[in-house]
């Protein structure tokens, strides 16, 4: 499948100009730099939808909300995933109402132990974050924070002593502990969110919109959304099943 990484100082090469007219048979969209599972799924589950449509799809890595700039922008066909109610805040983008996975938002420490019991929780501590994660900014406002562009970054912040815990998927986490052999670091529970995420079109395309909605309800009828589900995550440590 073609990839493009896009930089900061490759924007002003993107046109508002109709991706999907332009580009004949490919969907572009954007989502957040850094490897997660969760995007895996996204990814995998969408691919196969746009190919029974007859369309290819092409996926932009990109830091922060730059991602969903670029979808509501309309220099993006759309935004891969994220949570309900985003076309509030971008009301250009259309959401596809089929859940493509439930993410979970945790706490990640290096020998800081407490009880988890909401947001709050969390104001005794630098909280380390990926910046675009819209959930974990807006519930850790007035908090002290440091935002950074992966979450292997802000491990190492917290490795560093910068920060005093890391909150964020629960996927990317444990993928990336798994990778670069943090052992010394631990999930606590419970989640401090879970809920389900959804693919997003810009709204030049509504009349993809039923079409896409249609064969992703299919899909799920099929147990093909589960099936992609099961063997993306099925990857992860024992500890994050």
């Amino acid at each position: 499948m073609r990839r493009r990484l896009l930089m900061g100082f490759a924007l002003c090469a993107f046109t508002p100009a109709p991706l999907l007219a332009r580009e004949g048979k490919s969907v572009n969209v954007s989502t957040l730099v850094g490897t997660d599972p969760a995007t895996s799924v996204a990814e995998q589950v969408l691919a196969e939808a746009y190919h029974r449509l007859g369309y290819e799809l092409v996926v932009h890595r990109v830091p922060g909300e730059r991602s969903l700039l670029l979808a509501n922008d309309g220099q993006m066909d759309g935004e891969l995933y994220r949570k309900l109610g985003m076309d509030r805040e971008y009301p250009h983008l259309m959401i596809i109402p089929v859940p493509l996975l439930i993410y979970e938002i945790v706490i990640f420490t290096r020998g800081t132990s407490f009880v988890v019991n909401g947001w709050d929780s969390l104001r005794p501590f630098t909280v380390g974050f990926v910046r675009g994660i819209k959930i974990v900014q807006e519930n850790t406002r007035g908090m002290k924070t440091e935002a950074v562009a992966t979450i292997e970054l802000a491990f190492q912040k917290m490795l560093m002593g910068r920060t005093d815990i890391v909150v964020g998927s629960r996927t990317s986490g444990l993928a990336a502990i798994a990778a670069l052999k943090l052992d010394e670091l631990k999930m606590l529970s419970p989640p401090l969110a879970s809920f389900p995420v959804y693919h997003y079109l810009h709204n030049r395309h509504a009349a993809l919109v039923p079409r896409l909605t249609r064969v992703l309800q299919q899909m799920q009828a099929d147990r093909v959304i589960e099936k992609i589900q099961g063997a993306v995550l099925s990857t992860l440590p024992a500890a994050g099943r």
